[in-house]
């Protein structure tokens, strides 16, 4: 692919999860944002779970649960319209559980955005269930709203990036940059550790395998820019022993950190590395997980 061919990905329609929690209403108009940002459409999501609430509830309790469903999503949706009364707004009561009623959502180009925590239809975060569910599963994108709506803003957007498999997720984020006027921060974190007891044992070896990954980044940097030249892109490799700990340390700078989700082994079960598993926990700010299906879609022309 040469810089001629990249294609600039369209940022899709917003759908969050609305349980009625603290968490989830922050997410609400946190993706409110993002939505108007994008010029796009927000979906309000409640998942009742009344297909599995069926085997041991009664009818009278089913119709409660709806109400009270359909009265959370009207009470959201009027709280948005208040903040945002020029966007377009939809709500969608759907009967599965919620990560599969997320995924059906946002069907194959829409962005999920959840809470750092749940309630009823959706379960604590910090437990695992429902984002951390969404995220290794889903073949769209997913932001966990994380960090204090008292948090100033930065002015950027950071990419988590490996190597020039990770430029089609790239070109995402420098998307999310362009629709906030801020600017992309292109960060590789490389681990010499990690090249303990391999061929590359040797100090020489090091040293070449660290130019390496810094000429491989500046490339990055450099396709991103010539398919924004309005956009200001900065990039550097950081060096350190704890991927995680770098990027978390690096979320307390920015207003959005976008990394990549990678393949399921043998193509079974969720797949989410222990990096993107410890940012959904512990990031300064929201986290977008990029599954490489979805970017491999987005960047082609």
């Amino acid at each position: 692919m040469t810089s001629e061919l990249l294609v600039r990905p369209d940022l899709g329609d917003v759908i969050v999860g609305v349980d009625g929690s603290p968490s989830a209403r922050t997410a609400v108009l946190w993706a409110a944002a993002e939505a108007d940002r994008r010029g796009r459409s927000l979906c309000l999501v409640h998942a009742a779970d009344t297909d599995r609430r069926a085997y041991w509830s009664d009818a009278e309790t089913m119709q409660a649960v709806r109400e009270t469903a359909r009265d959370l999503l009207a009470g959201t949706a009027t709280a948005v319209h208040e903040c945002f009364p020029d966007l377009v707004v939809t709500r969608r009561l759907v009967r599965r559980e919620p990560v599969a009623g997320l995924q059906e959502a946002a069907g194959d180009r829409g962005t999920i955005v959840v809470g750092s925590r749940g309630l009823g239809g959706f379960s604590a975060l910090m437990l695992g269930s429902v984002g951390l569910g969404v995220a290794a599963r889903a073949e769209v994108p997913v932001i966990v709203v994380r960090g204090g709506d008292e948090r100033p803003g930065t002015g950027s957007v950071t990419a988590a990036v490996h190597d020039a498999a990770d430029l089609d997720r790239l070109l995402l984020a420098a998307a999310e940059a362009e629709a906030r006027k801020a600017a992309l921060r292109i960060v590789s974190v490389w681990n010499a550790l990690a090249h303990a007891g391999s061929v590359a044992s040797m100090l020489d070896d090091l040293d070449g395998t660290a130019r390496q990954r810094v000429h491989e980044v500046k490339a990055l940097a450099d396709r991103v820019r010539a398919a924004h030249p309005g956009l200001i892109v900065g990039h550097h490799v950081e060096t350190g022993t704890s991927v995680p700990g770098i990027l978390i340390w690096a979320s307390g700078h920015t207003d959005l950190l976008v990394m990549g989700r990678g393949r399921r082994p043998l193509g079974v079960g969720p797949s989410l590395g222990r990096v993107a598993h410890a940012l959904i926990h512990h990031s300064r700010c929201p986290v977008e997980v990029v599954p490489s299906v979805f970017a491999t879609e987005a960047g082609q022309p």
